[in-house]
C-alpha cells in the first residue's frame, strides 16, 4: 500500500549516492538537490566522505532514522541493506533503481522476493526494482530527464517503463502539457500500476487533485483492481488515457470454438478499458494528444467549427473529424451572413470559417464571439493559425488566450508554426496553455475521447435465472464439452430462448422426431467441432426419405456420436459467445453469426457481468449494426431481446464460472423473436 513516507517524506537517503552524475546514484541525488527537497537528505557511499556537498555515511548503521530510501547499488547487496533500513532505521518507503532482479534471472527473482518479504513484514512500500524513480511535488526522486513542471492540475502519470515515461514527457512538455505526479514502477515487485491508481483514487480530493490520469502498461496483473479504481476515478470527474503495450501475440493460440478463436488477452484489455471508461491509446503521440484534449473543457456535442486563415489544414482537419464520426456542419444563418460583413472580401463562413491570410487578430476575436454566442448549432471550435513568417503573431495569440478564458464553448488551438513563430507559441504556452501542432492528430484525439463512453454501472442488475438447476447440471457433469441435452437444460434454466430439437442415434427415431418437429428441418452431426467443414449440416430437409438418406450418411462421419434435428427457421444469423480469460474473468462476445464471424470478424466484447446499458452498447458498436436496425426495407431485430440474451448469458456465467467456452451460433433473429439454434459449451472444474 502506498504510504505518505513515499509521497511526502521528511527525510531521504540515497544509498549509493555518487559525485558522478552520469550514474543513477549521482543523478538522482542531483535531481533531489536541484528540486529543493525541503527535508533531511542523507547519502551513503563506501568511498566518499562527502557527495555533492552532503556528508556521506560509509556505514549505513551509523545513519539516522529515515523515511524514504532510494537505492542504487548492486542487486546482491540490496536485501541486507533493506533489512537494516526497515528494521533498524524504521524506513517505510523504498525506491530501488538497481536492475538485476526478476527481469534477469531466477536468482534475481529470489533476491526480489526476499526484499519484498522484508518490506511487507515491516509495513513499508516499494517502488521498483529496476525503475527510474518517481516525481512528486515534495521530491524529485528520479535519475532521468526531463523533469517537467509539476502543477497540481497537471497529469498524474504512471508508467511500467522508465524510458517510455521519459519519451512521453519529452513529447508532451514542448506542447505545454504539465504533470502533477510521475511514477515509474519498474518490475512492480510490490506496487504496480494498479496499486498506484488505487492510491490516486483513495486519496482523491476534488479541490486539489489532478483530474487527468495517464497510464503506460505492459502487463495488467490485477485487472479487477484496475477496473475498480479507474472507473471510480472517472465517476469522480477524472479522465484516464492508457497505452497497453505487448498485444500483438495475444491472438495466436489455437482454439476449439469461434469464441476461443476471437477472444484474446488484447480483446479482454479493450473490453476492460471500455467498461472502465478509459481512452485506449496506441502510442506516445496518441497518448499526449488525448491528454492534451483532457486538459481542455469537455466536448459536450459532436458539431465543430474550424476557424482558420489557411485552407489546407482546415480541409485535412475536416476530413479527420468527419471520418471519425464528428460533424463539421455547414453554417448558413442570418448571424453567419452578418459575420461575413465584418471580414475581408473573399472570406468564407460556411465552415470551415476561412478569414484569409490577411485576417487580423480583431477578426479572429469577432469570429470566436459569433461562434460562441450566436451559432447554436456549434458545440466547440478548432482555431488553426500559423504564419509564413511575414509578421509576428503575438496579438493573435493574445486574443486567442483571452477568448479561451471567457468562451462558453471549448476552443482547441492548433498553432503549427512552432519554429517560425516559436517565440509567439512559447509566449502562448507560458500562459498555461497547450498547443496542438497538428490538426489531424487533434481531430483523431477528439474522436477517440468523444466516443469513449463513461463507465458502465459498477454492479449491474441481471435477469433472474434458475440457480439451483444450473448448479445441479454443472455439478453433475464431467469436464469437457457437455451433451446437447445438458446444453438445452442450461439454456432453459438461464431463460435463453432456443429452438425445439431432438438428438437421435438411430434412423427410426430420427424419422419420428423430424415428423414431430415439423418439416422442413435441419440435421447436424453431434461431435465434430466444425460441422460444415465435414458435410455435417443439411438444411431444408423436407421429407422422410431425405431424413433416412442423410441420417445414414451423416452418422458415418468421423467423430459423430449422434444427429441433432431442429426445425428449419429463418432470420438474421447472430452469434453470442463467452470465453474465460485468466485474471480478467469471462468475456462475452457478440456479432453477426454463421460464416460472417470468420469473414467479417465484426465482433464486440464485454467483461461479465454485463448490464442493459453495456449490452446495448455492444450491439450498437458493431460495424454491421445497420443490419440489426433493419436496412433497405427489411425489418430489423428486436434489440431488447438481444440485450436480454447477453445479460442472461452473463447471469449464467456468474452462477457457473466453470464454463470456459460457450458458443450460441447461430442465433436467428427477427423483429419478433431471437432463438438459439446451435450451441457448444465446455466446462473446466
Amino acid at each position: 500500500m502506498v504510504n505518505n513516507f513515499l509521497i511526502n517524506p521528511r527525510s531521504i537517503v540515497v544509498v549509493g549516492g555518487s559525485n558522478e552524475i552520469t550514474k543513477p546514484g549521482g543523478k538522482v541525488l542531483k535531481n533531489l538537490i536541484d528540486g529543493h527537497f525541503a527535508g533531511h537528505l542523507y547519502v551513503t557511499n563506501l568511498k566518499e566522505p562527502e557527495v555533492q556537498g552532503i556528508k556521506s555515511f560509509q556505514d549505513i548503521n551509523e545513519m539516522p532514522q529515515v523515511d524514504l530510501a532510494i537505492i542504487a547499488i548492486a542487486a546482491k547487496l540490496i536485501p541486507e541493506t533493506v533489512e537494516i533500513l526497515a528494521r533498524k532505521k524504521e524506513t517505510k518507503a523504498f525506491i530501488i533503481l538497481s536492475a538485476g532482479f526478476s527481469e534477469e534471472s531466477k536468482e534475481g527473482a529470489e533476491l526480489e522476493k526476499q526484499i519484498v518479504d522484508t518490506i511487507n513484514s515491516t509495513g513499508g512500500c516499494l517502488i521498483g526494482p529496476n525503475c527510474t524513480g518517481i516525481l512528486t511535488p515534495s521530491h524529485h526522486s528520479i535519475f532521468t530527464y526531463p523533469i517537467p513542471k509539476l502543477e497540481p492540475q497537471g497529469c498524474d502519470f504512471i508508467s511500467g517503463s522508465g524510458a517510455t515515461a521519459c519519451f512521453i514527457m519529452e513529447a508532451g512538455i514542448p506542447n505545454g502539457l504539465t504533470f502533477a505526479n510521475v511514477f515509474s514502477v519498474g518490475n512492480s515487485a510490490q506496487l504496480g500500476v494498479e496499486e498506484l491508481l488505487e492510491y490516486l483514487d483513495n486519496s482523491f480530493d476534488p479541490a486539489t487533485s489532478s483530474r487527468v490520469k495517464l497510464l503506460y502498461i505492459e502487463n495488467i496483473s490485477k485487472p479487477q483492481k484496475l477496473l475498480k479504481h479507474a472507473s471510480s476515478l472517472i465517476r469522480k470527474g477524472c479522465r484516464i488515457a492508457a497505452i497497453k503495450a505487448g498485444s500483438s501475440d495475444a491472438g495466436s493460440r489455437a482454439a476449439s470454438s469461434h469464441t476461443g478463436a476471437l477472444a484474446s488477452s488484447d480483446v479482454a484489455v479493450d473490453a476492460l478499458f471500455r467498461k472502465a471508461g478509459i481512452v485506449r491509446c496506441i502510442g506516445r503521440e496518441d497518448l499526449i494528444s488525448v491528454a492534451s484534449v483532457f486538459m481542455h473543457p469537455e466536448l459536450k456535442g459532436k458539431r465543430l467549427a474550424i476557424i482558420t486563415h489557411a485552407g489546407g489544414p482546415a480541409v485535412m482537419c475536416t476530413d479527420a473529424l468527419s471520418n471519425g464520426g464528428l460533424d463539421v456542419p455547414h453554417i448558413d444563418s442570418p448571424a453567419s451572413k452578418e459575420l461575413l460583413t465584418k471580414l475581408f472580401p473573399g472570406s468564407s463562413v460556411a465552415n470551415p470559417i476561412d478569414f484569409l491570410a490577411t485576417g487580423t487578430a480583431e477578426q479572429l476575436g469577432t469570429i470566436i464571439d459569433y461562434v460562441d454566442q450566436r451559432f447554436d448549432d456549434i458545440d466547440a471550435m478548432i482555431v488553426i493559425f500559423g504564419t509564413p513568417g511575414l509578421f509576428k503573431l503575438f496579438d493573435v495569440y493574445t486574443v486567442l488566450d483571452a477568448k479561451m478564458k471567457t468562451a462558453l464553448k471549448p476552443i482547441f488551438p492548433v498553432l503549427p508554426s512552432t519554429l517560425t513563430a516559436g517565440e509567439e507559441v512559447n509566449d502562448f504556452l507560458s500562459k498555461d496553455r497547450i498547443n496542438f501542432p497538428d490538426e489531424v492528430v487533434l481531430a483523431k484525439a477528439l474522436v477517440k475521447v468523444f466516443y469513449t463512453a463513461k463507465p458502465f454501472e459498477e454492479v449491474p442488475t441481471l435477469p433472474q435465472v434458475d440457480t439451483v438447476k444450473i448448479r445441479s447440471i454443472i455439478d453433475g457433469t464431467a469436464e469437457g464439452y457437455i451433451s446437447p441435452a445438458e446444453i438445452q437444460s442450461l439454456l432453459d434454466a438461464a431463460g435463453i430462448p432456443r429452438t425445439g430439437e431432438a438428438v437421435v442415434t438411430d434412423k427410426e427415431t430420427a424419422k419420428a422426431e423430424a415428423q414431430r418437429l415439423g418439416f422442413p428441418v435441419v440435421m447436424k452431426v453431434v461431435g465434430p467441432v466444425h460441422k460444415s467443414d465435414v458435410g455435417g449440416v443439411v438444411l431444408n430437409v423436407k421429407n422422410i426419405e431425405t431424413v433416412e438418406r442423410e441420417f445414414e450418411r451423416m452418422i458415418q462421419i468421423k467423430e459423430t456420436t449422434a444427429i441433432l434435428i431442429q426445425p428449419m427457421l429463418s432470420g438474421t444469423e447472430l452469434f453470442v459467445g463467452a470465453n474465460f480469460e485468466a485474471k480478467f474473468g469471462h468475456m462475452i462476445l457478440f456479432g453477426l453469426g454463421g460464416i460472417f464471424i470468420e469473414v467479417l470478424k465484426d465482433v464486440s466484447a464485454g467483461l461479465s457481468p454485463i448490464g442493459k446499458a453495456e449490452a446495448m452498447t455492444m450491439i450498437k458498436s458493431l460495424k454491421s449494426y445497420k443490419i440489426i436496425e433493419g436496412v433497405r426495407g427489411q425489418k430489423g431485430i428486436d434489440q431488447n431481446i438481444l440485450a436480454d440474451i447477453i445479460m442472461r448469458l452473463s447471469a449464467l456465467l456468474q452462477v457457473a464460472p466453470e464454463i470456459r467456452e460457450l458458443d450460441l451460433n447461430p442465433l436467428l433473429g427477427n423483429a419478433d423473436k431471437v432463438v438459439a439454434v446451435d450451441a457448444r459449451i465446455r466446462i473446466e472444474k
